[in-house]
């Protein structure tokens, strides 16, 4: 629960995470529907495995799957810090697996860090913050606690 009062920052806050959440949830809305209906598995499994990801068969739709669903996760506000936490971990992975060997810029035709590094800190912080007062995640915990809420 968030201990802040609710007043105009409380607001702010909230407002703030909800922007994030919607921002964050459909960059990964979008790299997961490409992964899944533009490339198809077969082709995400192939690259994977032309990249040295482990387990290319079984990561392949994992990476899909919890870019597609967790990016609407956030973007709905539901199961925001678990969502997070999936697409934190998606992102660290894709920094040691793929990126990190690259630097840290992103210089065509090599792409370095910075930009899954920034997804991976923004998926962190949802996590630990949670979704806010403009979520499902808020509605629900509402109900639960017979209508009132703190955060």
């Amino acid at each position: 629960m968030n201990t802040i009062a609710r007043g105009p920052l409380a607001r702010n806050v909230d407002l703030g995470l909800l922007i994030l959440r919607v921002v964050i949830g459909g960059i990964m809305i979008a790299h997961g529907a490409q992964k899944l209906f533009v490339y198809g598995l077969p082709g995400v499994t192939q690259g994977f495995a032309g990249m040295g990801v482990p387990l290319p068969g079984v990561t392949a739709p994992l990476v899909a799957l919890v870019e597609l669903l967790g990016g609407l996760a956030l973007v709905f506000g539901l199961l925001t810090r678990l969502a997070g936490l999936g697409l934190a971990i998606d992102m660290l992975g894709a920094i040691l697996l793929v990126h990190l060997k690259n630097g840290f810029f992103i210089a065509p035709p090599k792409v370095g860090y910075e930009y899954a590094l920034a997804l991976l800190a923004a998926s962190a912080a949802l996590a630990f913050t949670g979704a806010g007062a403009y979520s499902l995640d808020a509605v629900i915990a509402g109900r639960r606690a017979g209508g009132t809420r703190n955060s």
